[in-house]
C-alpha cells in the first residue's frame, strides 16, 4: 500500500528551485534569491539539496549562490513553488503525480504541470498517475495513516468540479495510503491558495499537531486561527488518538505594497534532517522560534527572512519537496 513518511522522517534529498524570472518578481526577484539561498544553506548542513535554474542564466546564477552546498539542475519551469508542482514521493521512492491547474486557473505558467515529470526523471523514481488535480501545500499528512486539508482548497469547483467529502477522500485514500482525512474550512486571509494547510496547520509528531494564534487586535485571521485551533482539539487520528493541539504566535498583520494583508504565517516552515527552517517577517518571530524550539529538540530552529519570497504568494515549505530516504 502506498504510504507517504511524514516530513520529519529522514530524507535522501530535499528538492527547491531558485527564482529567475523577473517578469514575476520584479523589484523583489534579487531579495528572493538572497532568501531562497539563506535557506538552502541552513539545510544543507544536514540535507542535500537539489536546486532547480530555469535556463542557462539562471543556472550560473544559482551556481554563484549555493553551488558550493548544493547540485544545481538546469531544467524548465514556471516559478518556483515545487510543493505544489513537483511530485509527492512515497517510501517506496515512487514519484506520485497529479494534475495541475495553476491554484484554479489563476496561474497558468509555462512547465509547472509538466516540471513534476522533470524532478522525477532526475531522481530515477517511477512516476505514478493520478487523475485528479492536487497542490502538495493542500494536504498535510502524519504518515500513520492521517490526512489533513480543507474544504475552501480541496472542494473548490475550480480545481475538480463535483468533488464533495466522500468524493474528495475517495481520491485521496486510494492516491496516497490514507485511511482517515479530517477537514478544516478556510484559510488565511488573501490566499490565493485558497486555503493551503501549510499556512495553517503542521503534524509535529504523531498525534501531535500545531497551529497559530492571533496576535495583536489587528490580526485578520484571528477568527480563523481560534476556529481551526477549537476544531482540531475535537479530531482524533487514524490511529483513534485525540489529537494534541499546540499553538505558536502567528506574524500578525503584515501588509503588503499596496497596504492589504498578505499571507504571512510561520506554519510554513520546511522540517530537514538537522534543521527546521522558518520564515519570519520583519522583526517579528521570536516568541515563534522559541515556541517551537521543545517540539524539535534534535533539531535546529532556523528563522529565516521570507518577506520577499512571500510577495510572490508563499515561504519556505512552499518552494520545497522532501524525497523520503
Amino acid at each position: 500500500m502506498t504510504r507517504i513518511p511524514p516530513e520529519w522522517a529522514p530524507h535522501k534529498a530535499i528538492w527547491t528551485a531558485f527564482p529567475s524570472a523577473a517578469d514575476l518578481w520584479e523589484d523583489d526577484l534579487i531579495p528572493a534569491q538572497d532568501e531562497v539561498a539563506a535557506m538552502i544553506r541552513a539545510l544543507a548542513k544536514g540535507d542535500r539539496v537539489r536546486v532547480l535554474a530555469a535556463g542557462a542564466d539562471a543556472y550560473r546564477a544559482a551556481v554563484a549562490a549555493v553551488g558550493d552546498v548544493a547540485e544545481v539542475i538546469e531544467t524548465p519551469f514556471g516559478d518556483i513553488w515545487l510543493r505544489d508542482t513537483g511530485p509527492i514521493f512515497d517510501r517506496a521512492g515512487r514519484a506520485h503525480r497529479f494534475l495541475f491547474n495553476g491554484w484554479g486557473g489563476k496561474y497558468d505558467l509555462p512547465f509547472d504541470d509538466r516540471v513534476g515529470d522533470a524532478v522525477a526523471a532526475v531522481a530515477g523514481a517511477e512516476i505514478v498517475r493520478h487523475p485528479f488535480i492536487l497542490e502538495g501545500g493542500a494536504i498535510e499528512m502524519d504518515g500513520e495513516g492521517t490526512l489533513l486539508t480543507t474544504r475552501q482548497c480541496l472542494l473548490n469547483p475550480n480545481r475538480n468540479p463535483g468533488w464533495d467529502e466522500a468524493s474528495a477522500e475517495a481520491f485521496l485514500k486510494r492516491a496516497l495510503g490514507v485511511t482517515r482525512v479530517l477537514w478544516l474550512d478556510e484559510g488565511l486571509a488573501n490566499d490565493h491558495t485558497d486555503g493551503h494547510i501549510d499556512n495553517l496547520a503542521r503534524f509535529v509528531a504523531p498525534g501531535r499537531i500545531l497551529c497559530q494564534a492571533p496576535v495583536g487586535a489587528d490580526d485578520p485571521n484571528a477568527d480563523v486561527l481560534d476556529e481551526i485551533a477549537l476544531t482540531l482539539a475535537a479530531m482524533s487520528d487514524a490511529q483513534g488518538r485525540k489529537l494534541e493541539v499546540i499553538r505558536i504566535p502567528s506574524p500578525g498583520v503584515v501588509r503588503g505594497e499596496d497596504g492589504d494583508s498578505i499571507p504571512a504565517s510561520h506554519m510554513n516552515f520546511l522540517i530537514g534532517n538537522e534543521a527546521v527552517v522558518v520564515p519570519i517577517y520583519s522583526d517579528m518571530g521570536d516568541d515563534a522560534l522559541k515556541a517551537l524550539a521543545p517540539l524539535f529538540p534534535d533539531r535546529r530552529i532556523v528563522g529565516l527572512s521570507s518577506t520577499a519570497i512571500l510577495t510572490g504568494g508563499g515561504s519556505f515549505h512552499c518552494i520545497t519537496q522532501q524525497e523520503p530516504a
